[in-house]
């Protein structure tokens, strides 16, 4: 009877998860049939998905069906009742009203099961302060139907866009993932560093940073991709700690990576008014300096360990066929762009390439084109589309009562009090804001949470409003890599064979370039080639980026091409530090610093590999 039930259940979930997908397709090539009916089907569905997808016995299933089926009643009651509010004014009962607050209760417990107690924190800290008198003191009947009878709340313009927009590139990187594609696209990136010194663990960083701009989960990006990424790290002879922590930062910053960027850059786009295009080319060199550190931080760990390129009968070629294959990857990436400069929107876009891809995956991989596979594909894209729907319901729960309350303006008038007139310092509080409020969050909606209650300090302090949304983005994602809460770490590490924390730990320290970009392009706003741009502006600011990032690249594991000294470490680690400071003196004295520590070390070391020569010529 009870495996009756575990599995009556698990085809209730996978048939949901089916409905949802479909539901996002459908939206994204031929529109929404009714806003608030797609709304409310769409947070519906993955309520009822998040909850019957839970561990656990009969009681606990029955427990989370319950809840299911009497959300679904309250959902049906607010899409009844926003009808009626289009042709005529309506009153909403005080047992409607308390209703509305019992579905608030439930939103909040399904983002408890899904997400942790970070973010259930925040929503009953902001519950608790829209009710108190010491808060904003409102009523509850007005702040039930404020955030759950309108638009401005539950239901607002976060549910709205990705539902419409961002679900549709989920389906998309789940038909990729399950197909094979990103199998080849291991392959062929482990071909192509094969000769590099850690090779493994740079393909690693191209794989997952490659399908991490599809995924609007970096935790989710490490459980995909990294049960293949991560073996290979190791059999390389990296630690345990070190390959979990590669993944980690390679997934979190497939983020930031155009052309998708974890499907933000579709909500910045929204939430800005900036065009699409203009945001990815905006963030895409200040993307590629973060890859460009994982890369250099390998290279220094794997030379440290003694590791050598792979020898070439080890190497497995990349056949006429995985070239082929590389085409259901990279022609819908390119049919996106292609896409969007056409003047279409974006939600067609992901769905001209989920089409695109869909088609070549079942002529190029003859496992894909048994109904089973891309079902399985479809029934995934619904598991995390699901997820995604219940924390972007909290997120306009959260979004709501920032509006109603004033908080978010009283918050940055704060931060703009506390720092004056030092730009350094209001950056640094907002980056310590944007840590903590992302912490547990994924990517999206972590960036809504910190552009809403963020947002306004930085516009007053007259920055472009893409590098201030970007800089905000930046810390908001950075945050599943930052410990004490590192849950791309965390979820690496049992892949890894290694302790969470010290994993996330290793993971911090290899994506550190991550946490000094966001000030670089706030001081050097050439890399985001906006308008304007200075080509003397944009080759210093890589100048600067280079040095510093080499300089602490070296410095924190003390070494470079041998082991660096206590004083010698310490003196790389200041010469990054000063290489970036905006003050041209002092940067130029970082750069002469960094230069001299470069040439004295590669002659140095050059003496000693003659001595060792000499030596063994005499023996």
């Amino acid at each position: 009877m009870r495996d009756l039930i575990a599995r009556g259940s698990a085809g209730l979930t996978a048939g949901l998860s089916l409905i949802l997908s479909g539901l996002a397709v459908h939206a994204a090539g031929f529109g929404v049939f009714d806003t608030t009916l797609y709304s409310g089907l769409t947070v519906g569905l993955g309520l009822s998905i998040l909850l019957l997808s839970q561990p656990g016995g009969i009681r606990r299933l029955s427990f989370h069906g319950g809840l299911a089926v009497g959300f679904a009643g309250m959902i049906w009651l607010w899409v009844s009742i926003m009808h009626a509010q289009e042709t005529f004014f309506i009153d909403i009962s005080d047992g409607e009203l308390a209703l509305a607050w019992g579905a608030l209760a439930l939103i909040f417990y399904a983002t408890y099961r899904g997400f942790g107690w970070p973010m259930l924190l925040v929503c009953l800290a902001l519950a608790v302060y829209v009710l108190a008198p010491f808060g904003a003191d409102e009523r509850w009947s007005r702040v039930a139907e404020n955030l759950w009878y309108s638009t401005d709340g539950v239901f607002g313009r976060p549910v709205e866009v990705v539902g419409r927009v961002v679900l549709v590139f989920i389906v998309f990187g789940a038909v990729l993932q399950t197909s094979g594609a990103g199998r080849v696209l291991l392959k062929m990136a482990l071909a192509a560093t094969a000769r590099v010194t850690g090779g493994p663990a740079h393909a690693a960083i191209v794989a997952s940073g490659a399908f991490g701009t599809l995924s609007g989960s970096p935790i989710a990006n490490v459980v995909s991709t990294g049960v293949f990424t991560i073996p290979i790290i190791k059999r390389a002879g990296f630690r345990p700690t070190f390959a979990g922590a590669v993944e980690a930062a390679a997934s979190t910053g497939g983020q930031i990576m155009p052309p998708v960027m974890g499907v933000v850059a579709f909500l910045m786009a929204d939430v800005t008014g900036i065009p699409y295009l203009q945001i990815v080319i905006a963030a895409l060199i200040p993307a590629l300096f973060y890859y460009l550190s994982l890369f250099a931080m390998v290279l220094i760990e794997a030379r440290k360990q003694g590791l050598a390129p792979r020898p070439a009968p080890e190497v497995e070629s990349v056949t006429s066929r995985d070239w082929l294959q590389s085409l259901s990857f990279f022609l819908p990436l390119g049919m996106i762009v292609f896409v969007l400069l056409q003047g279409r929107t974006a939600q067609y876009a992901g769905f001209t390439a989920l089409i695109a891809a869909t088609l070549l995956c079942l002529l190029l991989f003859p496992a894909f084109r048994h109904p089973k596979a891309w079902i399985s594909a479809l029934i995934a894209a619904g598991h995390t589309a699901a997820t995604l729907m219940v924390i972007v319901a909290a997120i306009g729960f959260v979004i709501g009562v920032i509006n109603m309350s004033g908080v978010g303006l009283q918050f940055a008038q704060a931060i703009l009090s506390v720092s004056g007139t030092s730009l350094f310092l209001a950056l640094l509080l907002v980056m310590l804001g944007s840590l903590v409020m992302g912490m547990g969050v994924p990517s999206a909606p972590a960036y809504l949470i910190v552009a809403i209650v963020m947002g306004p300090a930085l516009e007053q302090l007259g920055l472009p409003t893409i590098a201030a949304h970007l800089f905000m983005l930046y810390f908001a994602v950075l945050s599943v890599v930052t410990p004490p809460v590192a849950l791309a770490a965390f979820a690496a590490a049992p892949i890894a064979g290694a302790r969470p924390m010290a994993t996330g730990l290793e993971a911090f320290r290899l994506a550190l370039a991550g946490f000094v970009i966001p000030f670089l392009f706030v001081w050097h706003p050439d890399i985001l080639l906006i308008e304007g741009v200075s080509p003397l502006g944009l080759a210093w600011a890589f100048a600067i980026f280079g040095c510093s990032t080499w300089m602490v690249a070296t410095a924190l594991p003390r070494f470079d091409l041998r082991r660096l000294s206590r004083g010698e470490s310490g003196l790389r680690l200041l010469a990054g530090l000063l290489a970036l400071v905006p003050y041209l003196p002092v940067s130029l004295a970082g750069l002469a610093l960094s230069a001299a520590l470069i040439a004295f070390h590669r002659r140095s070391a050059f003496k000693i590999k003659t001595a060792k020569i000499e030596m063994g010529g005499k023996t």
